[in-house]
């Protein structure tokens, strides 16, 4: 993926040096935990946030003399184009139907950090709060990324690229459709409207990485199967057999590998929002 000497955006709260801590230490564990209650026991991920928040108290400090390591900054650097390039893209996008384009915010944080959705966490992956708008990413969930198989530019570019369509959703209204659908169903039903809402947003990355190739010819050799493979590796089917359980489709809440790859790729082939109907 070409991005290096690109425009980085200016939509980003950099709190690395900030850190908000609990009274119980985070690590791996944890991690894989709160993964498995949002992708395989169909949790929400705004309610794992909340529910980690009520946990204990929350304990904020700062850190002035931090210093990312070079691997770190890189990785900062990357994603700084990557938010640029959909500011761009989704911005065109907009303009031709005739719309604003409002670009969200990227919280970059280590740790934990406050948000208008409980506090987030490295645990919790990354995630899209409505609330503030704002996307907020831990960078040690792409080391995480690369342990459950997805590496490369384009796989770190596809997950925010997912993120940004939860915010096309909730500027479409999207969201509240589905917040009010699921409100008037079972668990079940609240799964199965959540993965069409996840697939959506596969599909608006998809759209994403067609109309940004045409503008800046950013792509290199190898970089869709990338994204391809990162869609596959967080697939409720692949995670619920990592976690060494067999896959039930009455619990996903975002999909099957073969459907976020389906979905991604449709929305790449075709470049039409249109095409990113999932039926919610």
């Amino acid at each position: 993926m070409l991005w290096k000497g690109r425009r980085q955006s200016s939509n980003i709260e950099d709190r690395r040096g900030q850190y908000a801590r609990r009274g119980g230490a985070i690590g791996g564990g944890s991690i894989i935990i709160a993964l498995i209650a949002v992708f395989i026991f169909g949790q929400d991920p705004l309610m794992v946030l909340q529910g980690l928040q009520q946990q204990t108290s929350i304990v904020e400090t700062s850190d002035s003399n931090y210093e990312p390591s070079a691997e770190e900054q890189q990785v900062f650097e990357l994603i700084s184009v990557v938010l640029a390039d959909t500011e761009d893209t989704w911005n065109q996008i907009f303009q031709k139907a005739g719309y604003d384009y409002q670009a969200p915010k990227l919280v970059v944080y280590s740790g934990m950090t406050p948000t208008a959705c409980g506090t987030g966490q490295a645990a919790s992956g990354p995630f899209y709060c409505p609330g503030d708008q704002k996307i907020y990413l831990d960078l040690s969930f792409l080391s995480e990324l690369q342990r459950m198989g997805a590496s490369g530019d384009l796989a770190v570019a596809y997950v925010l690229a997912h993120e940004v369509g939860h915010h096309i959703q909730t500027l479409t209204g999207v969201s509240n459709k589905v917040r009010n659908l699921q409100s008037q169903t079972n668990q079940v039903g609240a799964n199965a409207i959540q993965v069409k809402m996840e697939l959506q947003a596969d599909c608006l990355a998809g759209v994403w990485v067609n109309h940004t190739q045409k503008r800046a010819r950013f792509l290199e050799q190898g970089d869709i199967e990338e994204a391809l493979q990162a869609a596959s590796a967080v697939g409720d089917d692949q995670l619920m057999r990592k976690a060494g359980l067999p896959p039930r489709r009455e619990a996903f809440t975002h999909g099957s590998s073969k459907e976020r790859m389906g979905w991604f790729n449709k929305g790449l082939k075709n470049g039409d929002l249109a095409a990113c109907e999932t039926g919610i």
